[in-house]
């Protein structure tokens, strides 16, 4: 049974954990799975290009607005059982995606797949918190960042082998059941682990501030998703000047409630924990590399003029650094500390003036030299990895056990906040660099200035990590909760 702290552990922690780590693998998993299968989808559905980008944009939009109802319902309702539920609901969404038979039927299935992913997701990650001793939560946050790099890395490979293979005549509709034998293992496995996963009192729902929270993001989030797509139209100027009042009803709603006796979404006492502010602004620098993967393509793609599948292997080191990363993080933390964090942005950061370099150093439109290029990229997922699971130490030991699934889930949407970001500021800064030409020397200067860009924002994340990690005279570890 997961408890509100963890004086004596369940013997069943490990097992519990890996079977709540698949709501942490699955989601990014989807995300990069149909990036390669979208070419496949067009060909089969037809549809508009705004349908094909609502087939990512309402999976990323509706996965980040609702994160922090997914964690808080964790809170209140047990992690096991929420988990569960999410994890049922994003089979059923799957099912919708496979069988689709219009674009649009898709884009529907996707929003579903979303809002289950968010629901699900959180669980591991609240779980760190609660169920692990202090002692063997950096094993824990260590493996939970190395899924998201073996998600990266499987996702791409595994969308293009499917599509590839064809299984039983599928076609593209096979990334998407592929999560149906997964789904129906972890649960004929994790029912027996999680069945009695729940908290003594449980409390309702704080639907008031769910639907200004959803607000608040989704003005936020949805602009920024699709909104460069769109060219910029004047709804979307709206939204995201709405965005401040709509914070400030939440806030104040929150607010009252706590004072009322109710229990909020987010409980504002637990965001008034020192160091939590800055934790967060790390975590809102920290995915700026997010805008990356998706300039590099174009850079590969079109000013190099290499081929899908061989853009799609580049990555490989990047995965392989990012699943490295986290493994190495115990031991780094044995040696350096909360100083792991910003050795790892800065690190990233390196990484990436090193390939801009690279790229300045090589004639325009020849392909880059294959050793400097995957010992680059090795570097910045080496970075991501290491940074990663100390990132969501730093946020999620800010607060008490018993807000880990708010924490959580708020944690969470701060990074798809970061990534929407990182692609409608820094993806503009690219084309508004880039202009009407499409010539290599043109589209590679654009991407050295955005990699530029990225590393600013990665060397700002990495300072406030030093800060973070800097311990006061008479600091006491666990104090602050």
């Amino acid at each position: 049974m997961l408890r509100t702290a963890v004086s004596q552990p369940d013997p069943r922690r490990w097992a519990m954990f890996a079977v709540l780590l698949v709501g942490a693998f699955l989601p990014p998993l989807d995300f990069f799975i149909v990036n390669v299968a979208l070419p496949s989808i067009r060909e089969a559905l037809g549809g508009s290009a705004s349908a094909e980008q609502l087939v990512i944009s309402s999976y990323a939009a509706l996965y980040a607005v609702t994160l922090i109802t997914g964690g808080r319902l964790g809170d209140l309702y047990g992690r096991g059982r929420v988990f569960l539920f999410g994890l049922i609901g994003f089979a059923a969404a799957s099912v919708l995606c496979g069988f689709a038979g219009s674009p649009w039927v898709l884009v529907a299935g996707r929003a579903l797949q979303g809002v289950t992913a968010a629901v699900m997701a959180p669980q591991a990650l609240a779980s760190v918190q609660a169920i692990f001793p202090e002692s063997e939560k950096p094993l824990a946050l260590s493996l939970y960042g190395a899924v998201f790099g073996l998600a990266s890395v499987i996702g791409q490979a595994l969308g293009g082998i499917l599509i590839s293979l064809d299984p039983m005549g599928l076609g593209w509709r096979a990334i998407f059941l592929v999560n149906l034998p997964v789904a129906a293992l972890v649960v004929l496995f994790g029912i027996p682990l999680l069945k009695d996963v729940k908290l003594r009192h449980t409390t309702q729902l704080d639907l008031g501030g769910m639907a200004l929270s959803v607000a608040c993001l989704g003005a936020l989030i949805v602009p920024l998703t699709v909104g460069r797509e769109a060219g910029w139209p004047w709804w979307s100027w709206v939204s995201l000047l709405a965005v401040p009042v709509l914070a400030r009803l939440f806030w104040r709603y929150e607010t009252h409630l706590s004072r009322s006796g109710g229990v909020p979404l987010i409980a504002p006492a637990a965001l008034t924990a020192p160091r939590l502010g800055r934790a967060l602004l790390v975590a809102l620098l920290f995915y700026s590399i997010g805008v990356f993967f998706l300039l590099f393509s174009v850079y590969l793609q079109q000013a190099l003029h290499t081929s899908a599948l061989s853009a799609g292997l580049v990555f490989l080191p990047f995965g392989a650094g990012f699943l490295v990363g986290p493994l190495l993080t115990p031991l780094g933390r044995r040696i350096l500390g909360g100083y792991v964090n910003p050795l790892g942005m800065a690190l990233e950061s390196i990484g990436l003036l090193a390939l801009v370099w690279l790229i300045a150093a090589t004639p325009v439109g020849a392909p880059l030299a294959p050793v400097g290029l995957g010992a680059t990229l090795f570097m910045i997922g080496l970075g991501q990895g290491l940074a990663l699971p100390t990132l969501m130490r730093m946020v999620t030991g800010s607060v008490a056990p018993a807000y880990s699934g708010m924490i959580a889930g708020i944690a969470s949407s701060t990074l798809q906040v970061s990534t929407a970001l990182s692609v409608a500021v820094i993806g503009g800064v690219f084309y508004t660099v880039l202009g009407s030409r499409t010539d290599p020397a043109a589209i590679t200067h654009a991407f050295i200035v955005a990699n530029l860009c990225i590393a600013v924002c990665l060397a700002a994340g990495a300072g406030l990590g030093v800060t973070l990690a800097w311990r006061p005279a008479g600091y006491t570890p666990g104090l602050e909760t």
